[in-house]
């Protein structure tokens, strides 16, 4: 940790982006109509089926087309389709941007620049960040109609380190200053045989013409023996977690309330 595409250690990304989304799709294509998704509210099957659907269209003509500007994202916008009436059609339009998805990404070097909005621009990373998207929503989906079955623990610990270091995590730069706002805390799996320990930050200053003040985490690998804190469980439960879903198992907490709670409010900051 952390992985990647090209590591040979890193989980086999596109293999598990096909395997979950298509357990994703057995879940749901018989699911009843209205059924809500406990894991988003807001939502119902239809709509989670939607939404990935459309999630992998997306990154599918950006693979196809070997797409690497904003410009040329913008202009997918007028190629979306409308979304289906019924259940077929939506099974249908999921099937087709899954295997788009999935075959662009494999004829392509995981080394291919491609438009994305994190700082890493490649084929391997959209591969990566795919393969945690098909899993999370493959667990919304069976929470959905009540068929939970493990998160592989491999891939799961991977996204542990993606969730703290990409989407909840912050490296300086320039016109942002961070202060710490609590004691480093260890987060450790019990079953993936890695820990990082991180730092919660409040970060303020001008970020493309705006200002902004948010919550985030300083990354580091390994325990601290020094921490204020620690949190602890199976690979799979702390990406649940991160990730606002329900553990399977109890995640254990020590240590000083206010660096748990300064972690806590992280996580409840708002994703640009």
């Amino acid at each position: 940790m952390p992985s990647g595409p090209s590591d040979p250690a890193a989980p086999p990304f596109l293999d598990h982006l096909a395997d979950d989304s298509a357990r994703f799709r057995t879940v749901l294509a018989d699911a009843p109509p209205g059924l809500r998704v406990p894991t988003c509210p807001d939502w119902d099957a239809d709509d989670l089926i939607w939404h990935l659907a459309e999630v992998q269209w997306f990154w599918g003509e950006i693979a196809a087309g070997g797409l690497t500007t904003r410009a040329d994202v913008d202009a997918l916008d007028g190629r979306r389709v409308e979304r289906p009436a019924d259940r077929a059609g939506l099974l249908e339009h999921f099937d087709r941007s899954s295997s788009r998805l999935h075959a662009a990404l494999a004829a392509l070097d995981p080394a291919t620049e491609l438009w994305m909005w994190a700082d890493e621009h490649t084929a391997g990373y959209i591969a990566r960040r795919q393969a945690h998207e098909a899993m999370i929503h493959r667990l919304d989906a069976e929470l959905t109609v009540g068929a939970r079955t493990p998160l592989d623990c491999r891939l799961a610990a991977d996204g542990v380190d993606e969730a703290l270091r990409i989407m909840r995590g912050y490296e300086p730069e320039p016109g942002l200053t961070h202060e710490p706002v609590a004691g480093t805390v260890t987060i450790a799996t019990v079953d993936a045989m890695h820990a990082w320990t991180v730092t919660p930050v409040r970060i303020t200053g001008a970020y493309e013409g705006r200002q902004i003040d948010l919550r985030r985490f300083l990354v580091d690998d390994g325990p601290d023996d020094a921490s204020a804190a620690e949190i602890c469980g199976t690979a799979a439960d702390l990406d649940c977690w991160l990730w606002n879903r329900p553990a399977a198992e109890a995640i254990t907490r020590e240590g000083e309330a206010a660096a748990l709670a300064a972690v806590d409010a992280v996580l409840t900051d708002s994703i640009d």
